[in-house]
């Protein structure tokens, strides 16, 4: 499960106050028994609902950034950020769906209205990513309009949905209320469980238009957000349906604000000052409302560091899958793909709730440590910030198979030695290939070229058996080349080539062929692709492959077809494939590896998601039902808009990080890790101070303390009479 949707305390707490209205109404009808038990039969549907309804959530968020990246040839900055746009607007968007359930249209039309505006958005992101439908801003277009009308779906439906769900139950029912909000809990983290594992299958092992198929992974999800719209709508005879009680949230708001104008219009010394700044607000607002808003924002106050947490835990979907592009994803019997990693989260979650609630917070009781609410949302933070230092860790191994980063009158150049004997490369004011190059040598690491402005023609001189040769070429800035020499009609000869100047996208292979033959070949590898090479040492283009072992293709000359076996494709290599020979009735190759293949294992990531999902059940679970129990019952949906509103500000602060401030990934892993760190610190010497309160009490003395306040006031009164 990911950013605390659906945990049963606040869930259960968010109807709170929100309670339908008592009588004999005929929208309190008792609805048909589920089972012959005191479970109404309409929680049924409301649980199947947001099983859909979040399985198309997290399925279609966990391709998304590798979407952007292959679908788009966006980079992985403006993917990232994209990326936490969308997540921020969905955790904005409660806020109106809070609005307009509870001051007009209810919890169940709200539901059904942005419901269907949640399948308008999936349909067209589906039709979207469709490749031969328009060009790429048709395509950018599309996506982008539906990822803002699932964003005002999703967040306008989050604060409505658990609550309808409370609104199902009669008041001498509240144990099976309760325990209703943990089936909740379970149908959200199964659909998340179940979603992020299959979308990325759809993605990656089906192939359509002749690539990954991200129109399957967006269509699923919209037809299972289709299927949650029919179920709730089925079950819509059987619920009690609670007409709009008015939005609190804007009351607050309100309050707030008035306090704040009211303040600064009496700033006359002359003026007493009032006890709370809040109590500015009197001339128009109740006593009650008042005290209710100053619970709130003492614990609104403790949520400002939270955003960092949040900022951390979401790039999950955006750096940390990002990552596993470029790691080695073969587990035996299974070759896992990146986006497949995040469904690691909602299983340790599960994991983890019975294991701490059960096993470790119990132990540390007994041990008589006050581990207190806001020490557990410290040690939280701390393993996310460990978890990123893990990331940090992992980046740097990953770069060490990497190309070099060039900066400009950069480049790079090696020599591939095709003839039969040794050839001594000489390039003209270049202190580079000391020694010989042995014919058919496995080329070492590429040679850096120092450039004299953008682009330079240099004087390449080749020694050959005694024969000295001279050729001129072209090198342009921050490109990447091979020189292959060979022997053509008796003589030596050279041609230099391009090759790729970073990793293959995604943990494909790339691969491409030389023609040392003297006839044209036709090349097929996977019984789909067909490349044609012409004859003396041309080269062909780059093709991207999927990770395999490809030893079942053809090569058709005019003598005749012949068997092709290529081996292993590995992840994130380069190769180049010299065809020398064809004799005896097969083809003799010489393959070269010009980029390394992925060495990291993506179990490595492992560890990350053990630490950042501990830190989440430690953090999310723990926090929210903290903070709702330090507010009235009255305020329990201003505190859950406060709560999403930190998820939403943390992913704008990653969309700022990726955008305004790009560096090596490895250091922005660092940064975020000192961020937390830091933040956590804070929030703890803010938690030392804070003093933990029940607002039964704090209403109590409230009320005393008004009552006092009248009994002084009529005591002057009297005094002043008499004189």
């Amino acid at each position: 499960m990911a950013e605390g949707d659906g945990t049963p305390q606040p869930a259960k707490e968010a109807q709170a106050g929100d309670d339908p209205p008592k009588g004999d109404s005929p929208l309190q009808k008792k609805s048909p028994k589920l089972c012959g038990s005191n479970y109404p039969l309409s929680i049924a549907f409301i649980v199947v609902n947001e099983f859909c309804e979040r399985f198309s959530y997290y399925g279609m968020r966990a391709v998304l950034t590798l979407y952007f990246l292959s679908f788009f040839h966006w980079d992985e900055n403006l993917s990232t950020a994209v990326y936490h746009a969308f997540s921020a607007l969905c955790y904005f968007t409660p806020v109106i769906g809070a609005i307009m359930a509870d001051s007009w249209l209810g919890k169940y039309k709200t539901i059904i209205y942005l419901s269907i505006v949640y399948v308008v958005g999936h349909l067209i992101k589906s039709v979207g990513a469709i490749p031969s439908l328009g060009n790429q801003a048709v395509h950018v277009v599309l996506s982008m309009v539906g990822l803002f009308l699932i964003a005002l779906g999703t967040g306008g439906i989050k604060p409505c949905v658990s609550a309808f769900g409370g609104d199902q139950f009669e008041e001498e029912h509240a144990s099976e209320r309760s325990k209703f909000f943990s089936i909740f809990y379970l149908s959200i983290n199964a659909g998340s469980l179940i979603s992020t594992f299959v979308t990325p299958v759809l993605r990656g092992d089906v192939k359509c238009f002749g690539e990954d198929c991200y129109a399957l992974a967006f269509g699923v999800p919209a037809a299972l957000m289709v299927l949650a719209l029919v179920v709730f709508i089925a079950g819509s005879g059987l619920y009690r349906k609670t007409p709009p009680q008015g939005n609190v949230l804007l009351e607050v708001c309100k309050c707030i604000s008035f306090a704040i104008k009211n303040r600064l219009k009496n700033r006359s010394r002359e003026i007493p000052k009032r006890d709370h700044w809040l109590d500015w607000a009197s001339e128009k607002y109740s006593k009650q409302l008042i005290g209710e808003v100053k619970m709130v924002t003492r614990v609104l106050f403790l949520f400002i560091p939270l955003p960092m947490f949040w900022a951390l835990f979401d790039q999950q979907g955006s750096r940390w899958t990002l990552q596993a592009t470029k790691m080695n994803a073969d587990f035996g019997i299974y070759v896992l793909q990146p986006d497949q990693m995040q469904f690691l989260n909602p299983l340790l979650i599960l994991v983890f709730i019975p294991i701490f609630d059960l096993g470790l917070y119990p132990l540390i009781n007994m041990c008589k440590l006050n581990f207190t609410p806001i020490r557990k949302m410290a040690t939280g933070m701390i393993l996310a910030g460990l978890a990123f230092g893990l990331a940090a860790v992992i980046e740097v191994k990953i770069n060490e198979t990497d190309m070099p980063r060039l900066v400009p009158k950069e480049s790079l150049i090696r020599v591939l030695n095709l003839a039969e004997n040794p050839v001594q490369v000489t390039i003209q004011d270049k202190d580079l290939f000391q020694q010989p190059v042995e014919s058919f040598q496995n080329p070492a690491e590429y040679s850096k070229l120092i450039l004299n402005g953008e682009q330079q023609s240099l004087h390449f001189t080749l020694q050959h058996q005694g024969l000295t040769l001279a050729f001129n070429y072209t090198v342009k800035e921050k490109s990447v080349y091979s020189l292959i020499v060979f022997e053509a009609e008796g003589s030596l000869s050279s041609r230099l080539i391009t090759d790729l100047e970073a990793k293959p996208e995604n943990g494909l292979a790339a691969v491409r062929f030389i023609n040392g033959l003297s006839q044209d070949v036709n090349l097929t590898i996977d019984s789909k692709r067909f490349i044609a090479v012409q004859k003396n040492y041309s080269a062909s283009e780059y093709s991207l492959l999927e990770r395999d072992i490809y030893n079942n293709g053809k090569c058709i000359t005019e003598t005749g077809e012949f068997p092709l076996e290529l081996g292993l494709l590995d992840f994130g290599a380069s190769y180049t494939v010299v065809i020398t020979n064809v004799s005896g009735g097969t083809v003799e190759t010489w393959k070269s590896e010009d980029i390394k293949a992925n060495n990291v294992h993506m179990a490595w990531q492992l560890p990350q998601y053990l630490l950042i999902s501990a830190g989440e059940v430690m953090f999310s679970i723990t926090g929210l039902a903290f903070s709702y129990s330090q507010s009235p019952a009255s305020m329990k949906s201003v505190l859950q808009a406060g709560w999403l509103l930190t998820v939403a500000v943390g992913n704008t602060f990653v969309l700022i990080v990726a955008e305004a401030a790009p560096m090596a990934q490895w250091a922005e892993f660092v940064l975020f890790t000192v961020l937390l760190f830091a933040v956590c610190i804070i929030f703890s010497i803010m938690g030392y101070f804070y003093v933990s309160v029940d607002p039964e009490d704090l209403e109590e003395k409230e009320e005393k303390r008004e009552t006092s306040s009248r009994g002084n006031m009529i005591g002057l009164v009297t005094q002043k009479t008499k004189l």
